[in-house]
């Protein structure tokens, strides 16, 4: 199992890979999101624009950090009782601790993981961790709009005849309706069999109605993808002829927690599993 420094790939004198096309004079999402992780891969302009998020909603870095115990119960829940052992992980971002695919193959070594990005800090970073997994881990530098290119990338890695499991987590708020964000999701399980779930977590726009609406605003300003935050009926319908797992499409803290520590995190977002029958 690798750690953050090796997902993040830090390099000679430890620095991390920063590939020539970075604009750091921009916000972009994964490294706003990063810094409220608690990251270290952001600039003042992610900074700045992820400063103004948390005044309307201060307890944002702690509803994102929520994320990362709720990975790890999904991703154990998919490993120990839904037998799944490949992973394509779309709209990886710039994680602050471990990855999906670290975590599945620590609970079984011969899992493999695709991660798919379009931004190049991201797609850096996580082609530092390949020399040390060549066989189970692949990045893929795409847009998750288009299916058809990223899954024919994946199958040199994921055997698509086997259960697959199709991860959205925070990535769907910004792909506006106007790109089809349901036939996209349709179109990666199309090509998935039987026994093959998904994963989502999805900013809410009804949880808490005026904080989402202060956070849409100012970011929107900031950052160049521009969200469309989703309420329970919209995330829901990502699901529509899935298996639901129990609890079902709840707030991401509530989705099987293992204390009421974590069960009574903050969050604005809306989580759920689905099995494909």
């Amino acid at each position: 199992m690798q750690d953050d420094k090796a997902w993040m790939g830090a390099g000679p004198a430890g620095h991390s890979p920063q590939p020539s096309s970075l604009d750091t004079a921009a916000a972009y999402s994964a490294r706003v999101n990063n810094y409220w992780q608690g990251g270290k891969d952001h600039f003042a302009a992610d900074r700045a624009a992820a400063e103004e998020a948390l005044a309307a909603f201060p307890d944002l870095a702690t509803a994102v950090r929520a994320g990362q115990p709720w990975r790890r119960r999904v991703t154990r829940f998919l490993v120990t009782e839904g037998g799944i052992g490949q992973f394509l992980d779309l709209g990886t971002g710039l994680p602050a601790g471990e990855t999906i695919g670290q975590m599945a193959g620590a609970l079984r070594p011969d899992c493999r993981t695709v991660y798919v990005d379009h931004d190049p800090m991201v797609v850096a970073h996580a082609r530092a961790l390949l020399p040390r997994h060549p066989a189970s881990c692949r990045v893929v530098e795409a847009d998750i709009r288009d299916p058809a290119a990223v899954l024919a990338a994946a199958a040199a890695t994921l055997d698509l005849g086997q259960p697959v499991t199709v991860i959205l987590a925070s990535v769907l708020h910004l792909i506006p309706d106007a790109d089809d964000p349901y036939g996209m999701v349709s179109r990666y399980l199309d090509r998935t069999p039987a026994g093959s779930y998904l994963v989502i977590a999805h900013p809410s726009s009804d949880l808490r109605p005026e904080a989402s609406a202060g956070m849409a605003a100012s970011l929107n300003k900031a950052v160049s993808q521009q969200r469309s935050y989703r309420d329970h009926a919209q995330v829901s319908r990502f699901f529509a002829g899935l298996d639901l797992v129990e609890p079902g499409v709840v707030p991401l803290p509530r989705w099987r927690p293992d204390s009421e520590e974590e069960a009574g995190a903050p969050t604005m977002a809306w989580a759920g599993v689905g099995r494909k029958p």
